[in-house]
């Protein structure tokens, strides 16, 4: 969906670096070999995401560190699109559907890190799931959002990855 309204796909990677997670940073080089594409590619797209104000600069030790502009009034709107893009929402809320005791969802790994690698390792927190029923439903979800999903159901450790829903 998001490569037909963005067709630069560096651009759609930077994207999901950074506002998928909003602590998540880089500079130049760094994301170049991250991401496995020229220092140009990368230089080129940073800076029209710059110039636009989705992203913001700041030298730190002779580098230049960008990261979202979490002031920019588009901000929640692109972090929707790019969840949406990955498939978080779809996944939440079929998980949400279909469990009724569900405490937390936290994404960890790659994509908490804002690598789209194509695997999603979520942990679940909650009362009396069941293990069985994540399992087939991990399966249905990978059929939705055409990316591998990794449940893993614990406690939850505080500063652990990336929450994207917490009961009220």
């Amino acid at each position: 969906m998001l490569e037909t309204l963005i067709t630069s796909k560096t651009r759609i990677r930077i994207l999901v670096k950074f506002f998928m997670n909003v602590a998540n940073n880089g500079y130049l080089r760094g994301l170049a070999e991250e991401l496995n594409e020229s220092t140009n590619s990368i230089r080129k797209e940073l800076n029209n995401l710059l110039e636009a104000g989705y992203l913001e600069k700041e030298s730190i030790q002779n580098k230049i560190i960008y990261r979202a502009n979490t002031n920019h009034p588009l901000f929640s709107i692109l972090q929707k699109i790019i969840r949406q893009h990955i498939g978080l929402d779809a996944m939440v809320e079929m998980i949400l559907q279909r469990m009724g005791n569900v405490e937390k969802v936290i994404l960890i790994g790659d994509y908490a890190n804002g690598k789209d690698s194509g695997v999603i390792e979520v942990i679940l927190v909650g009362n009396q799931l069941n293990e069985e029923y994540i399992e087939q439903l991990g399966i249905k979800i990978e059929n939705e959002i055409k990316r591998k999903v990794i449940f893993t159901i614990k406690e939850y450790q505080e500063g652990e990855g990336l929450i994207i829903y917490e009961a009220t």
